[in-house]
């Protein structure tokens, strides 16, 4: 199959849209939880597809949208920023979702946005040590025993079941935390059995202080993602501390519980790192295994209820720009991972990236939906990366529907360090970006003109130019070139999740293109401390995600180190990062892209630029007279799908905090088989991570999550429906 890496990226006009249709025919089941006009689960369905059948809002009434309703957020605390990652579910005609770093839980009425009820935790040192307290993605859904629950995780890593028409947190379930203030029952402490087996905590278990929570000698556990519920077992996702912003290769691990929802026992418990005698233990080399934790399940979870599994993805181990403390490919970090949700047992999984030291967490959730691949039928599940991969599998058996190649990599040259071979590679469907198959060649150097082209050719002469997998250079290595240049072709797609359309089996993936030349790695010295880059402000103290180390087991080196160049060097000297000429990226750019795919074949159906080029760009004395092609502006594409209809707006990223004055905040209805905009309306800030819809006593909403500095409305909700 490596001819399809030829690019086959071409728009798709309106008359093909039946031929599309008709080759999905056969899968256009969906699965449960938008039936009836609701939307149960974060992402919709158990697939977390992000879509609906709804059509009542459609192309040629979109423009006529008008705000039903703003929900502010901000009136339920400060925020840490203007984040909003919690996705509002509908269930039996009321939104729910979580609010402000307290993760305070709250009922919703769906035609008006008044408040209905609300929850919130007690406060605890251990939840104003949490590093993830403004990072909420929303809340689980569950009818136990005839009655409607909401569970939650809260940032101190409880586990609560609440009555859904009264928020009141149920009685005789859970086990009763002895803390002041908190309820008799409905809650669940979740460090004792994370770390009950855990050799680490056996001298601990008997001083354990249920308000301060984990020592932070050994560590700190936290979510950020909601769990989910399958077949009335709650699985529980777990966080910790980024572990680029801190030198301890020591932490708790990330183990994924199995909880019941009737009565909060907990039922079973995988382990991310496997101990001695289960499946991958021996990619874990000397013992590392025993004291190197994270692992988390940042995204949320998918599921397919009638195969009783629930898929997961995983972050890397602690300290990901270095992993000479834990050498192997580190199963399960870096993995899809099915598990059986009766047992917990492995049924199937992916590494997708081994021994993970750039950050390329799986930062989106597994999507599922049906495929008709030449001709059979497959249960589909596709995984799309930060570097802009596209896995795809068949999700009962894990077997991959195209080919996966693993590809030998650049090895790293720091002393001590560890870097696998070889990494694996789909040959189909093609990248979203085909830059991360070859890294910054001349097919991609900036070509605006000759003169641009030639500088930058010059410039790249000093680096060596490599794909996704780059290690960082030691800052006193003797190399003839002065970098390593690799080339990213997603982003983060954490605050844009892509979403896919299971009755014509399309999906939709924003993505930005990013090449660099790594920080410099330096040796630590032993010497325990904490990024201040990834330090947030909080209660009661500048670095409340702060988890530091006992001072003896530190990461040998971290970036950050310095090369003094040579004279023929010196105009190209970057720490990190690559030069730039007169304010232009050597690279040509792709700063916000939209593409849609069709899974059925792999093949990309459209892709275009979504906003308008940068002004550092189009305005930029170099480039005057030039014409100039739309590269996208700033932010990401964030959407969803709903009818025929992919309806999409900008958000404001996390890199990306400025707004042009004045300029329309826009959000679109396209046209979900072109991308071509039928009709738009005006939001009140910009979109955050993701957005929803609903039908409620007839009427469909669509509720987009917003919120920014500069125009305000922090963490909120804004509503649209027709007259």
């Amino acid at each position: 199959m490596p001819e399809r890496f030829t690019s086959r990226a071409s728009s798709l006009v309106a008359a093909g849209a039946a031929v599309l249709l008709l080759a999905a025919a056969a899968s256009a089941q969906r699965l449960t939880g938008t039936e009836n006009g609701e939307w149960r689960y974060l992402g919709g369905d158990a697939g977390h597809t992000r879509s609906s059948a709804l059509d009542q809002i459609d192309g040629d009434n979109f423009s006529d949208l008008e705000v039903a309703w703003i929900w502010r957020g901000d009136n339920y605390g400060p925020n840490l920023d203007y984040f909003n990652r919690s996705t509002p579910i509908y269930v039996d005609g009321v939104l729910y979702t979580v609010a402000s770093p307290r993760r305070q839980v709250v009922a919703i009425d769906p035609a008006t946005g008044e408040t209905l009820w609300t929850f919130r935790e007690p406060e605890t040192v251990r939840h104003l040590r949490s590093p993830r307290q403004a990072y909420g993605k929303g809340v689980a859904y569950a009818e136990v025993n005839g009655r409607g629950v909401i569970f939650v995780t809260s940032p101190a890593f409880f586990l609560w079941a609440l009555d859904a028409e009264t928020g009141r947190p149920l009685e005789n379930w859970g086990r009763r935390i002895p803390l002041d203030g908190f309820p008799p029952s409905g809650g669940l402490d979740l460090i004792p059995p994370l770390v009950e087996d855990w050799g680490r905590w056996v001298d601990r278990a008997a001083s354990y202080d249920p308000g301060y929570g984990i020592p932070r000698e050994l560590g700190m556990v936290t979510a950020s993602a909601p769990p989910i519920v399958v077949n009335g077992v709650v699985v529980v996702l777990v966080g910790h501390q980024p572990s680029y912003g801190q030198t301890r290769i020591e932490n708790v691990p990330g183990d994924i519980m199995g909880v019941d929802a009737a009565t909060g026992e907990v039922l079973w418990k995988f382990h991310t790192i496997p101990r001695p005698g289960e499946f991958g233990h021996e990619t874990w080399h000397n013992d590392a295994w025993q004291w190197s934790g994270d692992m988390s399940t940042w995204a949320p979870a998918s599921a397919d209820p009638e195969l009783g599994l629930v898929y997961l993805v995983t972050n890397a181990s602690t300290v990901q720009s270095y992993a000479g403390h834990r050498p192997g490919d580190n199963l399960f970090g870096g993995s899809v991972l099915a598990l059986d949700v009766e047992t917990g047992e492995r049924r199937w999984h992916f590494q997708i990236h081994r021994s993970d030291q750039w950050n390329y967490d799986l930062p989106t959730p597994p999507m599922l939906m049906d495929l008709t691949v030449d001709g059979e039928e497959i249960p589909a599940l596709i995984q799309n990366t930060k570097q802009g991969l596209v896995f795809a599998f068949n999700r009962e058996t894990g077997e991959p529907i195209w080919p996966i190649e693993d590809r030998e990599v650049i090895q790293t040259e720091v002393p001590g360090n560890y870097t696998s071979p070889r990494q694996p590679y789909p040959t189909w469907p093609e990248p979203v970006d085909p830059i991360v198959l070859t890294g910054l060649t001349e097919e991609f150097v900036i070509d605006y003109t000759p003169e641009l082209r030639q500088e930058a050719l010059a410039i790249l002469e000093h680096y060596r130019v490599g794909g996704l997998y780059v290690p960082a250079l030691p800052e006193n290595h003797t190399n003839d070139f002065y970098n390593n240049v690799g080339c990213q072709g997603g982003g983060n797609v954490i605050p844009h999740p892509p979403v896919a359309d299971p009755s014509t089996g399309m999906m939709f993936n924003s993505h930005r293109r990013s090449c660099n030349a790594p920080s410099f790695m330096r040796p630590t010295g032993g010497v325990d401390e904490d990024n201040p880059d990834y330090a947030r402000p909080g209660p009661g103290g500048a670095t409340p995600n702060s988890t530091p180390t006992t001072g003896t087991t530190v990461a040998a080196w971290l970036p950050g180190g310095f090369r003094r160049p040579t004279p023929e060097q010196e105009p190209f000297v970057s720490v990190s990062g690559l030069p730039r000429i007169d304010g232009l990226r050597l690279y040509k750019p792709m700063d916000n892209q939209l593409t849609a795919y069709q899974m059925n074949t792999g093949d990309k159906a459209w892709s275009l630029p979504v906003g308008e080029t940068a002004q550092v760009i189009r305005e930029n004395p170099r480039l005057a007279g030039v014409d100039i092609p739309n590269v996208g502006g700033a932010g990401f594409s964030i959407q969803l799908v709903t009818g025929d209809l992919l309806v999409q707006t900008r958000s404001l990223s996390e890199g990306t905090r400025q707004i042009v004055p004045d300029a329309p905040l826009l959000l679109h209805g396209r046209d979900k088989y072109t991308g071509e905009i039928l009709g738009s309306v005006e939001l009140p800030a910009p979109g955050q991570y993701g957005m929803m819809t609903y039908l409620h006593e007839g009427r469909q909403y669509i509720v987009v999550q917003i919120g920014s500095i500069q125009t305000g409305f922090p963490g909120s909700l804004v509503a649209y429906a027709l007259p």
